[in-house]
Parts: C-alpha cells; sequence; structure tokens
C-alpha cells in the first residue's frame, strides 16, 4: 500500500503531464486524480488536457468556472486598474481560482494532498501553496523538489510516450485564460532575443494590422463593462469579442522585464488585447466620475490590490478591505467611452456618464456663470507659504 490518493493540478503541458507518473513512481501515491479547470483557454487546449488526463491519470475531471473566473476576478481587475509592473495581470487572477477548484476535488476525492507542476523559480508556486495550505492540505511539486529541468522533462515524457507540445528547440511554456496569455521559456529567457511571431496566437503584429482605424464604444456600469458597440454581453461574451477585434489591430503585446514575487528578474512576453482597451477605457471614465480626491487615493489602493492580486494573496484581509473600497467608489463609474483601434494602439475619442462631475457651463471660456474675480482672494493665499520662504531667501543672497 501506498500514499493513496494525491489531486494534481492539471494544464495539459509537459510540467504537469510528466508528474503523473512522477506522483507514482518518486513519490509512492497509488492513485493520481487529475483537475483541469476551464478559465477561458482555447477549446482545443480544454481538449487536449481533458484526453490527456483521462489516458494518463486515475480519474480525471475538467471543470467549467469561465463566467465565475469573470464575475469573481476579473471584475474587480477592472475597478481595481489592476496591473503589475505596466501590464494587466492574467495568469495571477486565474491561479487562486484553480487552487480552489483543485481542493474541492482533493476533498471529494479524500486525498491529503495536492500536487502542482511549478517551479521553484516563478510565482505560480507560491499563489499555488497558499490556497491548497490554507485548505489544510499537503502541498507535492515534483518540479521543484526534484530540481527538474526542461530537457530532463522533455527526454522523460519520451521515455513514459507522454506527448508534450514542446520541443528542444522551441520549448516555449505559455498560459492561457480569457484575459490574458503569457509565454516564456527557451531562447526568451535571453532578454537581447527578437521573440518570433510565432509565439503570438491572440495578436498580429501593428504593421500587418488593418491600414484603416476602427471605432468602438464601450458601455460600463458599476465599474466595469456590459455592452460593446451599444449591444449588451456577458462579461466573459464581451471580452472574448474583444480580444478578437483588438487582436485584429495588433493591440496588447507586452515584452518586459519583469520583477518576480522571489525577487528574481525575468523577461515576460504577454498578450491582452481585451484587457488593455477595457482598463484603458475604465481609468478614463474614472476620471470623468470620480472626485480628484477619490482618484488620488484610489491609485494608492489600486497599487496596493494589485501587488495582493498579483502574489495571489485573496485570503489576505486587507484584500478583501481594498475591494471594499473600490466597490464604493463604482458606483458611480458608469458611462460610455468612444476609442480608436489603429495599429498597435487605443485611443480615448470621448467619453460621457450620468454620473459625470463636469459642467461643461462652468468650465467654458465663453461662459459668464461664475464670476472670475472670486479667484482673485483665493489667488492671494494661494502658495502663501512657499512664497514667503521664497522671499526670505532673496533676502539672504
Amino acid at each position: 500500500m501506498g500514499k493513496g490518493t494525491i489531486v494534481l493540478a492539471y494544464s495539459g503541458g509537459l510540467d504537469t503531464s510528466i508528474c503523473i507518473p512522477l506522483l507514482k513512481e518518486k513519490y509512492d501515491y497509488d492513485r493520481v486524480v487529475t483537475v483541469a479547470v476551464n478559465v477561458g483557454q482555447r477549446d482545443e487546449e480544454i481538449d487536449v488536457a481533458t484526453k490527456k488526463g483521462k489516458k494518463l491519470a486515475d480519474r480525471h475531471y475538467t471543470i467549467d468556472v469561465r463566467e465565475k473566473f469573470v464575475a469573481d476576478h476579473i471584475f474587480p481587475a477592472i475597478r481595481a486598474n489592476g496591473s503589475y509592473e505596466g501590464y494587466p495581470m492574467g495568469t495571477s487572477l486565474a491561479r487562486p481560482l484553480i487552487a480552489e477548484e483543485v481542493v474541492r476535488i482533493a476533498k471529494k476525492e479524500k486525498a491529503t494532498a495536492i500536487g502542482h507542476g511549478c517551479t521553484g523559480k516563478g510565482n505560480d508556486q507560491l499563489r499555488f501553496d497558499f490556497i491548497i495550505r490554507s485548505a489544510g492540505l499537503e502541498v507535492v511539486a515534483p518540479i521543484r523538489e526534484l530540481n527538474l529541468t526542461r530537457d530532463w522533462e522533455i527526454d522523460y515524457a519520451k521515455k513514459h510516450n507522454i506527448p508534450v507540445p514542446v520541443k528542444k528547440d522551441k520549448p516555449w511554456s505559455m498560459d492561457e485564460n480569457c484575459w490574458s496569455r503569457s509565454i516564456e521559456g527557451g531562447r526568451l529567457e535571453d532578454p537581447a532575443f527578437h521573440p518570433p511571431e510565432e509565439i503570438y496566437l491572440w495578436t498580429v503584429s501593428p504593421e500587418k494590422a488593418p491600414a484603416k482605424p476602427e471605432k468602438i464604444t464601450l458601455t460600463f456600469k458599476n465599474g466595469v463593462p456590459v455592452a460593446l458597440n451599444k449591444k449588451k454581453l456577458s462579461g466573459y461574451d464581451l471580452i472574448q469579442k474583444l480580444n478578437i477585434l483588438a487582436g485584429k489591430h495588433g493591440i496588447g503585446r507586452n515584452d518586459m522585464i519583469e520583477d518576480r514575487i522571489l525577487g528574481l528578474k525575468a523577461r515576460e512576453n504577454y498578450e491582452h488585447p481585451a484587457a488593455t482597451v477595457i482598463l484603458a477605457a475604465h481609468r478614463d471614465l474614472e476620471g470623468l466620475t470620480l472626485t480628484c480626491q477619490e482618484l488620488a487615493f484610489k491609485r494608492m489602493v489600486d497599487d496596493k490590490w494589485s501587488e495582493l492580486a498579483y502574489k495571489g494573496l485573496v485570503y489576505e484581509p486587507l484584500y478583501h478591505a481594498l475591494n471594499a473600497f473600490i466597490e464604493t467608489t463604482q458606483k458611480r463609474v458608469n458611462g460610455t467611452v468612444d476609442m480608436e483601434l489603429y495599429k498597435g494602439s487605443v485611443r480615448i475619442l470621448g467619453r460621457s456618464s450620468p454620473d459625470a462631475i463636469y459642467s461643461s457651463d462652468m468650465v467654458s471660456f465663453d461662459s459668464d456663470s461664475i464670476d472670475q474675480c472670486h479667484a482673485i482672494g483665493v489667488s492671494q493665499y494661494f502658495g502663501i507659504q512657499a512664497r514667503m520662504v521664497r522671499q526670505m531667501q532673496n533676502k539672504t543672497r
């Protein structure tokens, strides 16, 4: 008798596929149950994970949480203008939900441990471990614990007749959900290497984008998009349509040096066309509907929210407190934003809101609704302390 059942978070990729035999050979588990969680990957990716899981594991589950992912993780990210070091987060938003679903199956299967295919150098190990340990379950991470390399994994997979989608000359590691797609590994680890077009699936290069700009309108209610070009859509469908639309115009690529949680710098490539457009529109609409004090404070809140979300600390009490504050501000973030998509860029054309803190009459140079002379008294005291210091300094020179 071995250790019984272990549940494995499964993607169908190289790392998680070789974990199935490793968990039996090296860790002495009797049964390996795989769980693939659909957070908006391509259909073929889910199909591959399902077929391989059923073939290689003792039991397999495929769970569809796409709408839940949008409602519980992407929508809060939009309200918080969620980004890390300049790019819209995607992988980090999905990991806690995936881990929670795997935990649910582990309890159903009466397993005491959960396995994952994360390395000991990236962020995902911490995001998964946090959720798993919070559930009181043991963590098993063969890639990390056995110090495995990519080449060793490919050779091991071949010996065990495990089909893998990567080759030694193109060992790209990809992660995808409906909000974002990341590509890393292989020659991409060289910061000076120019990434080939083959790594991109959602976006065309700006040079190959249409020569004619395309205008779109996004409608927001309570801080999240509810309609594209005046057509109401579910959150998931709107994101999918906008991924195609913006991707066609070459919008949403990031090639950057990112600071991981452990302190390591890593070269990362991302695609996130819908996220780029939606976040640009949301920030702009906030500028029309929130006070300057709210905007200033919310920028700090958004930064802290993004840090916690990037680390996957969704059970941190501060994370929930920040969400509560953000949600109160979003009750007035309603309206439409008109945008232009063109060769890799998105431009705001105009915006309107029933909750706008804006008076065209008061701000207009052609209006006399405000007596400009009232500003004279303000001007007398404006910056008075700095003026006094300046005057004293001038006297001593």
